[in-house]
């Protein structure tokens, strides 16, 4: 399913269900984030499909590399962005509409680990990926893809909790100090400090983490600056 110019409310929280790849096949790019949010916090719910056809792929990555699970960060990319919409009121500078994202993303995720009972009603309304048709050769992807992001999540929690969502932001998303100073609410000099202890300390760690096979590979590709 693709939201295309014709994206509703229901018809976003509908992608959710399916693969990531088939995601952005009707992106449309002529209009700016800051336009779109602006439309959508006058409850234009086609300019916020318009955003969640746009950056529905980068936050259910981030998801994924936060829980090693693609069912979960299906689950939580959905919570993302009903979070979003619920504070469509919150005023953006010019074009951190994705910022604010990753922001709200750390912040389920935080919650979910402390308690997952807090959001098991809404996880229940997703679609279950379960039920969407499969094909061996994905699945088999989507597994090597599990199992290689639990052995570098084993590796990455042994990190304090600011310091992971730093590296996740910073190291995994791409995000420059200022954008993830922005989702985290943190100064930019906090930022660039977490995520430089954050890299000594997996330099540190993935020694002993690379004994394991196909550990060491993914890992390294991790800490890549």
């Amino acid at each position: 399913m693709s939201l295309g110019r014709k994206a509703s409310y229901s018809g976003w929280m509908g992608v959710v269900g399916n693969s990531a790849a088939g995601f952005g096949h009707e992106q449309v790019v002529e209009l700016s984030d800051s336009v779109l949010w602006s439309r959508s916090r006058a409850g234009d719910v086609d300019a916020f499909g318009l955003l969640f056809e746009r950056h529905a792929r980068a936050i259910y990555n981030f998801c994924f590399r936060r829980v090693g699970d693609w069912a979960v960060a299906e689950d939580l990319l959905s919570i993302v962005f009903l979070e979003a919409w619920r504070r469509r009121d919150k005023e953006l500078l010019s074009d951190k509409v994705l910022p604010w994202l990753y922001g709200i993303a750390t912040n389920v995720i935080r919650n979910r680990r402390r308690s997952e009972r807090r959001f098991s009603a809404a996880l229940r309304r997703v679609p279950n990926p379960d039920s969407e048709p499969s094909f061996d050769e994905l699945a088999d992807a989507r597994i090597d893809d599990v199992r290689r992001m639990e052995r570098v999540l084993a590796l990455v929690e042994r990190l304090p909790r600011h310091e992971q969502d730093v590296f996740a932001l910073c190291a995994w998303s791409e995000l420059s100090y200022e954008d993830a100073a922005l989702a985290l609410d943190v100064p930019i000099g906090t930022v660039r400090s977490r995520l430089s202890r954050a890299r000594a300390r997996l330099r540190e760690l993935d020694p002993a983490f690379g004994h394991e096979e196909g550990g060491s590979a993914s890992a390294r590709e991790a800490l890549e600056p």
